[in-house]
């Protein structure tokens, strides 16, 4: 065989090696962000009815939309915990392990009595298998970025943790899709639809878990850190390492990402309540808009992602964050109109926002820390700023609306787009041609 040969045959399994590994990060980003996408579509158009019926509206609403955060506060806990399995034991391990717990929990929610026939028992047990979500999916994006990054050869990096990145773009336009059948096919007002039809996509989570196990118990561990682990013992304590080192990185790496949370959340959730009880606009335009709104962002993750290879993580993120900035005023108002065009275009255009500020992330950030304690400071600083832009912003948006209006929402997007620019700017734009594990060391 000639070099020549022997040089395609290696190139060959490289490339089929990285699209193993990118289908693994693809499908378990997926599965894990439709159940928790699907969440909040029913936290924001059906458990307000189902769970908390003794409550007025708006507090029904409020009182949903908490059990929707609950999960934010659960998230860097999931970091701390998978983030130590993941840095001491590996990062395969472990992302089977939160695929698991997130699917188990979201089926479970589909089984859960409403409270009409056990009472305050139900939000309760709605309340812990969210907090059981929150707590898998802190380490289900950092593992799954992880295993991109560090699979990657330089230079490629943007391009293949793309593929971590496109998965929760699919999950919302796969969560609003299998939505907008029930609601087509029961009827959005039935009795049908709030008693059993909320729960079909729920279930359907028990099919989808099986397929992203088959897919992830197919791949090796990741080559940076076996070399890693056979170079150097592992950290016997990722987290106070990386809180002792490296905790001015963790908050400039945390506010880096917070409006792009904000965006996602107020986009999926508020925004989806607001134009169904304030607008009056049907569930069919909504979940249509939240299926438009997957499938653009799907493109610009892509685009972005790409590109951040050829023109760097800071430069593609700043973009989206300067697009984003005079949006916070606009989308509103383009959904006061009442148009259900005009709706669609300003979900649509919130989510490619959005995915031109996430496009390169699943590089950027497992970029900026050394490899022994990655997996910890990536999952702390991505889900601590969940608290902040996912959380928040939808409880907070019901009270700022009633108090000052629509403008002080968009003040408040334009504060957080702020402080992810600060964030971005603070951090060094990360080596897309350094290998991976030289890398912060």
């Amino acid at each position: 065989m000639s070099h020549a040969d022997g040089a395609t045959t290696v190139e060959g399994a490289v490339l089929s090696s990285m699209r193993k590994v990118a289908l693994a990060g693809f499908v378990g980003s997926v599965i894990e962000f439709y159940d928790f996408y699907i969440y909040g579509t029913a936290a924001a158009l059906v458990f307000p009815t189902v769970f908390f019926p003794d409550l007025s509206p708006a507090a029904a609403s409020l009182a949903s939309l908490a059990t929707f955060a609950a999960a934010f506060i659960a998230r860097p806990l999931g970091a701390v915990i998978f983030g130590h399995f993941g840095d001491r034991w590996g990062r395969k391990k472990t992302l089977v392990a939160t695929l698991l717990i997130m699917g188990l929990s979201t089926v479970a929610v589909g089984c859960v009595p409403s409270a009409a026939s056990i009472g305050v028992v139900a939000p309760i047990i709605i309340l812990v298998l969210r907090l059981l979500q929150g707590i898998s999916v802190g380490g289900e994006w950092s593992g799954a970025a992880l295993l991109a990054a560090e699979y990657a050869p330089p230079g490629e990096r943007g391009k293949w943790g793309m593929a971590v990145q496109l998965g929760p773009a699919l999950s919302m336009a796969l969560a609003s899709a299998v939505f907008l059948g029930v609601n087509l096919t029961v009827g959005e007002s039935s009795p049908a639809f709030l008693s059993w039809g909320w729960r079909i996509p729920f279930l359907v989570s028990a099919v989808l878990i099986g397929v992203a196990l088959w897919v992830r118990l197919g791949i090796e561990e990741t080559p940076v850190f076996r070399e890693h682990q056979q170079s150097r013992p592992t950290e016997p304590a990722p987290l106070m390492a990386v809180m002792r080192e490296q905790w001015r990185r963790i908050l400039a790496a945390s506010a880096s990402v917070v409006a792009v949370f904000a965006f996602v959340f107020m986009g999926s959730v508020y925004l989806t309540g607001y134009a169904n009880t304030h607008v009056g606009l049907s569930r069919t335009w909504i979940l249509a808009a939240g299926v438009a709104g997957g499938l653009v962002m799907m493109v610009t993750v892509a685009l972005s992602g790409h590109l951040s290879d050829r023109f760097g993580r800071r430069r593609m993120i700043t973009t989206g964050l300067g697009v984003a900035l005079p949006w916070s005023f606009a989308v509103l108002p383009m959904i006061d109109t009442g148009s259900p065009a005009w709706f669609i275009a300003a979900i649509a255009g919130t989510f490619a926002i959005v995915g031109l500020a996430y496009g390169p992330v699943a590089a950027f950030l497992p970029e900026t820390f050394p490899t022994r304690y990655r997996y910890t400071g990536t999952g702390i600083a991505f889900n601590t700023a969940g608290i902040l832009g996912g959380a928040v912003p939808p409880l907070i948006a019901v009270p700022l609306l009633t108090a000052y209006g629509s403008l002080a929402i968009g003040c408040m997007l334009a504060i957080l787009t702020i402080l992810s620019l600060a964030g971005v700017a603070a951090l060094p734009d990360t080596c897309t041609h350094r290998a991976l594990h030289t890398i912060g060391t």
